[in-house]
């Protein structure tokens, strides 16, 4: 399962904690998605949103 917004296509992000000592440890981001079912053209599908395009009302929850 791909973690990745079906609109806005936002994704997983990597990169580094850095302690205070300034070591690096390699970490991931991964974006708050729902399984939301909304209406498309005339048939109802499953969409994994993320919450943000959620809020800003490019998608309608049904």
């Amino acid at each position: 399962m791909a973690r990745r917004c079906d609109i806005c296509g936002k994704g997983t992000i990597s990169g580094n904690n850095i302690s205070h000592s300034k070591n690096a440890l390699r970490r991931v981001w991964k974006p708050n998605l729902v399984k939301v079912k909304t209406t498309v053209g005339r048939t109802r599908k499953t969409l994994k949103v993320c919450t943000r395009c959620l809020k800003s009302g490019k998608v309608v929850k049904n």
